[in-house]
């Protein structure tokens, strides 16, 4: 297919007001950077449609002055497998029409604002709520008459839940959008947390805790993408900037508000109702959100023409693609697991995502023996020790837009490379080991705000390496970082207790140290090696 060609004519389709000579250059250029067709959109559905078979990927962001493309104006092919072949009228794809009032880019700034803080939000309160247990281990010990090892699983296991509910929520938003799934996931993480409140054994509360991360993850999974269905590339960065310091600093509110009710109420119970009502609040007021996701807001569009005209071939190419429900648990299940048996880069990216999670949630264990044993903190205090965090976090806000401008100006000179989007992690690096060894050697300071940093940068070079899989390379990572963030809690209190509380950090600080090098060397020959050593990418775009 001639990709320019195609572009030309679907700008000829918009009308005299979008078909300069200037504006088809500049589609055809933007539609020719392979490397960016697809993953700059956000929200092609990968999980549930035969990406390698499409023709018209830019068919939820191109906007047309009938709404409506001729399949010949892709220089298609009939394709003889199409369930609608045997009807006569051509088949027409769905798009928005120009300045089109439904299309969610279209919305004014302050609306999007609206939506980008309330998802931001969402996400602090689903990491608030995986923390807030440990401001009242001791209640959970007491209660139920357990160690501190199996009080800790409360929080491993909402973690480890994490992993598990995105391999569903992902593609079901596919199928049936946004607004739906945050509406009965987060539903249900709500009510979750009422058996977690009376849970009358230790079983029935790491259960119902494990059920609230699988619940609650669909804000993790869902929010990014609703941030990138709204906002184009060049405006996407300053809000993804608060999208990758929320999971930073939801954590943080939870020992810190947590401690206190611990102290004063001696109630666990409390702590959960208290998760509950911010947890509810955020229900209701994300399921407020108009639908964002395109490729099903254009699926409703035709299947209401379908109805109006009597035209069967009015359709959107995903319901026309649309894989079985094998291919589906193919994509979501398999892709994963293989990228992360044969994709060394994703495997190095993500062990350092995996590193920078489980250093965050480690945190909440280490502090209480650090300052617990140095000082004699309660709990309340303990938790006054992570605003650091949130100020870290604060100073990550400043430099990402920074950063994303220096990354725009770098894409008007050349095509950029996915070891650009590395610039981040580069600065961020140095600080975590740094920090470390500052809280080993005095074990009450410490900077933290590079974590952001290489978190936000890395996300994107993952994003921009493997754009021909992104969902199953995200799925890798989020899985990964999950695994980390369960697993270091279960035993960070006892590597305090047996290293002692400066070589425990210095520990941590050693491997932080080495892993520095993993931005830098990728960034002056990632190219390179992901040449020699990406084939499981291959052959998931060739399976």
């Amino acid at each position: 297919m001639s990709i320019s060609r195609s572009i030309s004519q679907l700008s000829t389709l918009a009308g005299p007001s979008s078909s300069s000579d200037s504006e088809k250059q500049q589609c055809s250029d933007m539609y020719l950077d392979s490397n960016r067709s697809t993953a700059d959109i956000g929200n092609f559905p990968f999980s549930t449609e035969k990406e390698e078979q499409a023709l018209f990927p830019d068919e939820y962001t191109v906007e047309t002055q009938t709404g409506l493309v001729p399949r010949s104006h892709l220089n298609a092919p009939a394709v003889a497998e199409d369930k609608f072949a045997d009807h006569k009228p051509e088949i027409q794809y769905v798009t928005f029409k120009v300045d089109d009032s439904q299309n969610p880019m279209n919305w004014p700034g302050w609306r999007k604002w609206t939506v980008t803080l309330l998802v931001s939000l969402l996400v602090i309160e689903v990491a608030f709520g995986s923390s807030c247990v440990t401001g009242g281990l001791e209640l959970v010990e007491d209660r139920y008459d357990v160690s501190l090892e199996v009080a800790i699983l409360t929080c491993s296991l909402m973690v480890a839940g994490f992993a598990v509910g995105p391999l569903a929520w992902s593609p079901l938003s596919e199928q049936y959008g946004r607004r739906p799934i945050y509406f009965i996931s987060l539903g249900l993480y709500t009510i979750f947390n009422i058996p977690c409140a009376l849970a009358p054994n230790i079983g029935g509360l790491l259960v119902c805790r494990f059920l609230c991360g699988v619940f609650a993850s669909s804000g993790l999974v869902l929010a990014g993408g609703t941030i990138a269905d709204i906002w184009d590339i060049e405006h996407r960065g300053n809000a993804i900037a608060y999208f990758a310091a929320a999971p930073y600093c939801g954590p943080v509110f939870g020992p810190l508000v947590c401690g206190f009710i611990h102290v004063y109420s001696g109630r666990l119970d409390l702590i959960f109702w208290v998760n509950m009502a911010f947890a509810g609040i955020m229900w209701i007021s994300v399921s407020a959100i108009p639908e964002t996701y395109a490729p099903v807001l254009l699926k409703r569009r035709a299947k209401r023409l379908r109805k109006e005209t009597g035209n069967p071939n009015i359709m959107t190419e995903q319901e026309q693609l649309k894989q079985s429900f094998t291919e589906i648990v193919r994509s979501v299940l398999f892709r994963p697991v293989y990228l992360i048996i044969t994709e060394p880069i994703l495997d190095l990216m993500n062990s350092y995502i995996f590193l920078i999670y489980a250093l965050l949630y480690a945190f909440f264990f280490a502090y209480p023996v650090i300052f617990g044993r140095l000082y004699s903190y309660n709990d309340p205090i303990v938790g006054l020790m992570f605003i650091p965090i949130i100020i870290g976090a604060g100073f990550s806000l400043v430099t990402t837009p920074i950063i994303e401008k220096y990354y725009r100006r770098l894409c008007k000179r050349r095509r950029p490379a996915p070891e650009d989007r590395l610039i981040g992690a580069m600065i961020g690096a140095p600080f975590v080991p740094i920090s470390l060894f500052v809280l080993g050697a005095t074990s009450y300071k410490h900077i933290i705000w590079g974590m952001v940093l290489i978190y936000f940068s890395v996300n994107n070079y993952i994003i921009d390496s493997y754009e021909k899989c992104t969902a199953s390379a995200l799925a890798a990572k989020v899985f990964t970082r999950s695994a980390g963030g369960a697993a270091f809690p279960l035993f960070t209190t006892q590597m305090y207790s047996r290293l002692g509380l400066q070589w425990a950090s210095w520990l941590l600080a050693f491997i932080s140290l080495v892993m520095v090098l993993i931005p830098f060397t990728f960034y002056w020959y990632g190219g390179r090696l992901r040449r020699v050593l990406g084939s499981g990418q291959k052959y998931v775009n060739e399976e």
